[in-house]
């Protein structure tokens, strides 16, 4: 491994999109990939979702390394189709000098190997997951504090429909958080098991306690990209949807205390125009705030380093 991916702490974008690929006039500034941040630091590859951004992923390490094996870790939040639909595209995967780790949690219903394996599966694809020659090795992660190498990494259930987490990356140049599908708790609309049952009150209480908690996770981090699908005027109509609204993100990254916030997993409805208008809206509640908060709109292709 190169002197240069064991000593920068080097995040780019592959994929920023959520629900399904839109490419296209309207989608060529932000990018139509779905879910998929590599992050190089302390001499880990690790990759965040394995959306369709992937594919691109695997064509550049492949183009880099050449002869030399890649080893690299993906985390994958959940299983939904936008965060898994492009594994079967990583071309690393296919060359048995490489070495792919997947860490992820089982659902309630299905585990995460079954999942990957069935995407896989004839009907839907020509070429089953175990016959991939490189050396795929998918672990079910049941602790929400783990290391890869020197990177600690912090994992937090998310309110999300299903078993879905987010990640905090502690570096050694700083920290990274990835929440690409979250629902604020802000509307009091819960999606974990049994939260139907509580009454209105236990509600109100439960969701205040977890967007504590989600404050606490995710303080100081100094770049977090995190789910901002909707307008505040489209989340009217989609409470209960488990994605993100504008205000309320921001809200979220400047109670944290967040360096910078990066609006992510943008609607497929979402042009270019509508991104660059929400990116200005939330500057304007981060200038009446008066607190410091950088705040762009995650595009495909972006590159930054923690200094």
């Amino acid at each position: 491994m190169s002197n240069e991916l064991a000593s920068a702490v080097r995040v780019k974008l592959w994929g920023v999109r959520g629900s399904i690929p839109v490419p296209g006039p309207a989608t060529v500034r932000y990018g139509g990939n779905t879910s998929c941040v590599e992050v190089r630091a302390d001499g880990e590859i690790i990759v965040l979702d394995a959306g369709t951004g992937i594919r691109l992923l695997g064509i550049a390490l492949e183009q880099e390394f050449g002869s030399r094996p890649i080893n690299l870790t993906v985390l994958i939040t959940h299983a939904h189709w936008d965060h898994i639909q492009g594994f079967p595209f990583f071309l690393p995967s296919y060359n048995d000098k490489n070495k792919v780790r997947i860490f992820g949690y089982d659902g309630a219903d299905t585990g995460l190997r079954g999942i990957l394996k069935g995407q896989m599966a004839t009907p839907f694809f020509p070429v089953k997951l175990y016959d991939l020659p490189g050396k795929v090795d998918i672990k079910k992660l049941d602790t929400m504090e783990f290391d890869i190498g020197k990177v600690r990494v912090h994992a937090k259930p998310m309110n999300h429909p299903g078993m879905c987490v987010g990640y905090r990356l502690f570096t050694s140049s700083g920290s990274v958080a990835y929440l690409p599908d979250t629902e604020p708790y802000d509307a009091f609309k819960l999606h974990s098991a049994k939260s139907h049952l509580l009454s209105p009150e236990q509600t109100r209480k439960r969701a205040e306690k977890e967007r504590a908690g989600l404050v606490e996770f995710l303080h100081e981090t100094d770049v977090l990209l995190l789910d901002t699908q909707y307008t505040d005027e489209e989340y009217q109509e989609h409470v209960g949807w488990g994605h993100g609204s504008l205000s309320t993100a921001v809200r979220l990254a400047l109670d944290a205390q967040v360096r910078k916030l990066l609006l992510f997993h943008h609607d497929p409805n979402h042009s270019d125009a509508t991104i660059d208008a929400m990116v200005e809206n939330a500057k304007r509640i981060v200038a009446k705030s008066g607190q410091p908060l950088e705040v762009e709109a995650a595009r495909e292709g972006a590159e930054f380093s923690l200094n």
